[in-house]
Formats: structure tokens, sequence, C-alpha cells
């Protein structure tokens, strides 16, 4: 992948006023997270509170746990691909529509893919999911299930959200399933690149990686 043309995209991202989220109050649209020559790629929703300061997704408390699940199947964050459907803030953390999802998608989620060429994708919650599938349907009764977008193998699973609203039996069974989901897509994404490193020594501090991005949002905002 063409480092210049990752950059002319992220600065084209920075500059989006494309629809009226940029105007609810966010410090403007999010990047990615991760390594761009990564074969797996996640997908998210939009940008929370911590995820809207420090410009990168899921670095928040659901950030936590996702690199909690991640290390469970031997992977860490600095060596896949992280992204969201929609790449700025709603208004008070509300999930975005699926007609948001869609139209920020196709502008930006698009060329994300174009430049990265993942083999695979793990979309992660209903935005994310049923942009990818095409139509409505429920994330329950389709996770686990792969699907293919484009050719590139799609596996659907809980957004790492779902399972913080989780409690007692209910919880342990997401994690679990949620478990089994990320192990496929792991599994899948080594046999597509066996070469590649997918997994460092020690989980990395997101919070400590990004803080230069987070001061450079703060004196543009």
């Amino acid at each position: 992948m063409s480092e210049e043309k990752m950059a002319a995209w992220l600065k084209s991202l920075s500059a989006c006023t494309d629809c009226e989220l940029h105007q609810e109050g966010n410090l403007g649209p999010v990047q990615f997270s991760g390594d761009s020559s990564s074969p797996l790629m996640f997908v998210g929703e939009g940008p929370g509170g911590v995820e809207d300061e420090y410009g990168v997704p899921l670095v928040g408390p659901s950030g936590k746990l996702l690199d909690k699940a991640l290390w469970s199947v031997g992977l860490t964050r600095d060596h896949v691909y992280v992204t969201n459907i929609i790449k700025c803030r709603p208004k008070n953390n509300r999930t975005p529509t699926l007609e948001e999802g869609k139209r920020c998608a196709n502008i930006h989620l698009v060329k994300e893919i174009e430049l990265v060429q993942p083999k695979v994708i793990v979309c992660l919650g209903k935005v994310a999911f049923q942009y990818f599938y095409g139509r409505t349907a429920s994330i329950m009764r389709n996770r686990g299930k792969w699907f293919q977008w484009h050719d590139i193998p799609v596996m659907p699973t809980y957004h790492p959200a779902f399972l913080l609203r989780q409690t007692g039996h209910e919880l342990v069974e997401s994690k679990w399933q949620v478990y089994y989901d990320f192990k496929a897509a792991a599994e899948k994404a080594k046999e597509a690149m066996p070469d590649f490193i997918f997994k460092s020594p020690e989980q990395p501090d997101l919070l400590t990686l990004y803080a230069d991005v987070k001061e450079q949002r703060q004196k543009k905002g």
C-alpha cells in the first residue's frame, strides 16, 4: 500500500464536512488505529467521547474490552487495522442511524478498504454488519456466520459496547460467542497471510501511542 495514498486519504478525511455529523459538537473525523498492512480489519460503529478526544477508534471502555478479546485469540491492536463505519462522534453518544452509516462508509470506508486491501473483515455491531450485509438483518441471528462482501470474507459479531451492557449468564455466553468469532477470523487471516506477525509480546497502551493525535486535535479544536 502506498503511504502517499494513505496520507492523502487521511488529509481528505480530516477536512470532511460531507454530512451533518460534523456539526454535532465533536472534534471532527476519527481516523484508524493499528497497522494498515494488516490482513485483518475490524469495523466498529462510531466514536464515543474518548475516541473523539484521541482521534482514533475504540480506545475507551469498549476498546479496552476489545483489547482483551483480541489478546485471547493471539492478536494485539498494533497488528490489526481498526476503524469505524461512522467517523464523527454523534451527539450525546447516540447510536448512528443505518443511513448515516451507509453515507459515511460510502465516502470513507470503501476508500480505506481499497487502500488496506484486508483479507478478512470483522464487523462489530449492527450498524457495521448491516452496511456490509446490504440489508436490514439481526446481528444476533447472524453473528458467527461468514458471508462475502466484494469477495472479502466478513465475520459479524457483537460490538464490545454490547458486552458492557450484559450481566450474569448473558454476559458469559456473549463473551464466548465473541471469542469464537474472533478466533475464526484470526485463523482465516493467518491462513491468508501466514508470515504476518499478529501479536506483540505485550498489549500496547493506545492512549500513550496516540497521545500526539490527541494533542493535534485539541490544538485544532
